[in-house]
């Protein structure tokens, strides 16, 4: 009995997986594409020899675009969800997994949700993401998103208004040649000016997961193994992060709680321009293993 069609994008469809070994390219390319030198990466780190980033497979999600609904025109990635429970060391054999696992509707898009499990060769299970990717409900508008949406009323967000103990990350600009190491090397709306005003953005937009992997830095160097091995975040990319913007990760420590002999960091997070807008915005937290 056929229950889908061939092509469906339905809740439990298997988008497959791939299986290959973390090399130091790999490293060397999500330093050039983020611009996150932690000495872990390429030297010494607590379990002796170098660690992948956590954000290392930070686009598994995108290997294949098979998930992606048929009207491509302005789709945007519009929430990330992310759980580490364990690192990955250089030279790894590493096995990935991917399945939708929701869709729904939102005001005037829909949504598919696609989840990536990432295993070690043992097969215990390394992290979980899950990507929200919204699309047009209906064709018909010729731009789809401007550079001055970001800065209507509607569109402000109010962050570090809940107290707590701040911390942050460096400011970075985005290049347009981090954009092809991080979204490349085949041409598209996240790395070329035409590929982007193709599907309706005015200019190159920065891939979603970048701010988010700047967050991933920020909490790594403040919790080190403790985000490796009990990292979480749920957070919402709520404006569109254009070449050459520069940005900013922040963080409020809202708090602590026990979870066995360690204590749980609960943090407020979010990236912004260095005009205050905001980019991505949410929750995260790390075992405090100290």
């Amino acid at each position: 009995m056929e229950i889908f069609a061939q092509d469906e994008v339905y809740v439990g469809r298997d988008m497959g997986g791939s299986i290959w070994t973390l090399g130091s390219d790999a490293i060397e390319n999500f330093i050039a594409g983020t611009g996150d030198h932690h000495p872990w990466y390429t030297g010494e780190s607590p379990l002796g020899g170098p660690l992948a980033p956590a954000l290392i497979l930070h686009s598994e999600v995108y290997r294949t675009k098979a998930w992606y609904l048929p009207y491509v025109y302005g789709n945007l990635h519009a929430r990330h969800e992310w759980e580490s429970y364990r690192p990955l060391r250089v030279g790894e054999q590493v096995k990935t997994r991917c399945t939708v696992v929701d869709r729904y509707f939102k005001r005037d898009r829909e949504y598919v949700v696609n989840e990536a499990l990432t295993f070690a060769a043992s097969g215990a299970l390394v992290s979980r993401a899950r990507a929200h990717q919204s699309f047009l409900a209906a064709p018909g508008r010729e731009t789809v998103v401007d550079k001055n949406r970001e800065r209507a009323a509607g569109r402000v967000f109010a962050v570090g208004q809940k107290g707590g103990e701040p911390f942050g990350g460096p400011d970075r600009m985005i290049d347009e040649a981090m954009c092809m190491v991080f979204s490349g090397p085949s041409l598209n709306y996240h790395n070329n000016r035409d590929k982007a005003r193709e599907l309706g953005f005015p200019d190159i937009v920065v891939q979603g997961m970048l701010p988010v992997c700047l967050i991933s830095e920020m909490l790594t160097r403040k919790f080190g193994m403790g985000f490796f091995y009990g990292g979480r975040m749920a957070v919402n990319l709520v404006n569109v992060v254009w070449a050459a913007d520069t940005l900013r990760a922040r963080a409020m420590l809202l708090g602590r709680r026990p979870e066995g002999r360690h204590r749980r960091a609960e943090c407020e997070v979010w990236c912004e321009k260095i005009d205050g807008t905001v980019v991505v915005a949410g929750s995260a937290s790390a075992l405090e293993l100290a």
